[in-house]
């Protein structure tokens, strides 16, 4: 990994979820604009907000697909990054903003 570039694994959620309120939401549903996490595997040695094994919140629009080994995993730049989320990180939340 160069610079500022992570290498991130989006948990595999395929079909269908429920949302909070118990309502089911069908595979085929197109939420626009939805923020995902992924957890991170790989880093540049210049990011600094991030380290292997935390959870990253960023727009799937600012992603470049990439696979190793067999597996698909997402190229991100650290400022593509919205959110960090770490046990090591001090507060009630575990976020990072």
């Amino acid at each position: 990994m160069l610079n500022d570039r992570l290498l991130v694994k989006i948990p595999d959620r395929d079909g269908e979820r429920r949302s909070s309120g118990g309502i089911l939401i069908p595979a085929t549903a197109q939420i626009s604009k939805r923020l995902v996490w992924a957890e991170v595997v790989a880093l540049g040695q210049n990011v600094r907000s991030a380290e292997v094994g935390d959870r990253v919140l960023f727009s799937p629009e600012d992603r470049y697909e990439v696979e190793v080994g067999g597996s698909d995993y997402i190229m991100l730049r650290e400022r593509d990054i919205h959110a960090v989320a770490a046990s090591r990180i001090d507060g009630h939340t575990g976020l990072y903003l």
